[in-house]
């Protein structure tokens, strides 16, 4: 058996693996790793104006990863926090248009949820394929992020397209009251506290809930589940809505700490980059909050790194992509090799 610091040795390697590869991208291309690292954590980390910018890129990425790690609670691989984010900000701006005579605070909360139930419905379709039809889940929210993204090209460009701006199809805006402010002496908005705190709690729903337990003997055996009694189908549902709420409530608050409206500016990998979070948190809802600012920071470098480099923006997208395929690798190496063996058999 696994000891519990087993993990965080496999995932440290990954990422000591992933960052040793990247050198030899840089030095393909000419490049200094140890100065492009430097740069890397100035950019991300180094400076206050930095971490605000980490922490800022951190609270979506937080909410989108719990959106693969609580479905795969139940065995399932769920790879749509980008369409159910898109979805999310669709459905936040539809809700503050409508209702724009609540006080401000209640306005935001509204906001806020209505974008996590488009979320969430979002998600529920494919956990409905999956039990009903038994469409793969994996592939139908990769699809779905494709009808997601081009729903919302449609609607800033048409329907709901606001004619006052015209320098890129935009959506109308929420009023003004209903937009989030930042947290005293960070300089973040509020996201970041919201992020945190859903971790928080989804953390102690799987661990310490009856429904917790139930989705992880679901998604340990489906057939002892099925012997039990335990409503699969159900728990199926419930799973992906509470996924795709959690990336909902991260389009939502996209709009009302962020952008204020509806735009192209959502779709930015906010999704995706949580499934690498989720991944470096082996699934793992507390950990979640630390690896969203890892990547944060990785993400937030990359326009300095621009800059002092003459790097293309997408260089810590291939970074990203490293520590994705080495988490994958780890696993599944892991126990292969006699060095491996022996230091499991120690453990």
């Amino acid at each position: 058996m696994r000891s519990r610091a087993e993990p965080v040795v496999i995932t440290l390697a990954a990422l000591a693996l992933a960052l040793a590869l990247f050198a030899l991208f840089l030095m393909a291309n000419r490049l200094d790793p140890w100065a492009v690292y430097s740069v890397l954590w100035l950019g991300g980390f180094g400076t206050s104006f930095s971490l605000q910018a980490t922490l800022t890129q951190a609270a979506p990425l937080m909410l989108t990863a719990l959106c693969v790690a609580i479905p795969a609670r139940a065995g399932l691989l769920i790879i749509g926090g980008e369409g159910a984010l898109a979805v999310g900000g669709i459905f936040a701006v539809l809700a503050g248009v409508g209702m724009p005579n609540l006080a401000p605070v209640a306005g935001t909360i509204v906001v806020c949820i209505v974008g996590a139930l488009g979320g969430a419905a979002w998600i529920v379709m494919a956990g409905a394929l999956k039990h009903l039809r038994g469409v793969n889940e994996t592939i139908s929210t990769l699809l779905l992020n494709y009808i997601a993204l081009a729903l919302l090209n449609h609607l800033v460009s048409g329907p709901m397209r606001d004619p006052a701006v015209s320098l890129k199809p935009t959506s109308w805006s929420i009023p003004t009251p209903y937009m989030m402010g930042n947290v005293p002496e960070i300089g973040v908005h509020g996201g970041l506290l919201i992020g945190a705190v859903v971790c928080l709690l989804s953390f102690a729903l799987l661990k310490y809930t009856v429904f917790g337990f139930a989705t992880g003997v679901v998604g340990g055996n489906v057939r002892a589940a099925q012997l039990v009694g335990l409503p699969i189908g159900r728990l199926t549902l419930l799973v992906c809505a509470l996924g795709g709420a959690a990336a909902g409530l991260a389009g939502a608050i996209e709009i009302v700490a962020v952008h204020g409206a509806a735009s192209s500016s959502l779709a930015v990998g906010f999704g995706y980059g949580g499934i690498l979070v989720a991944f470096l948190a082996r699934q793992n809802p507390m950990a979640i909050i630390f690896f969203a600012f890892v990547v944060g920071g990785i993400s937030a470098s990359g326009g300095l790194m621009q800059r002092r480099f003459d790097m293309p923006d997408a260089a810590t997208q291939v970074l990203q992509g490293l520590i994705f395929l080495c988490v994958l690798a780890s696993n599944t190496l892991y126990g292969r090799f006699p060095l491996f063996r022996s230091a499991r058999a120690a453990a």
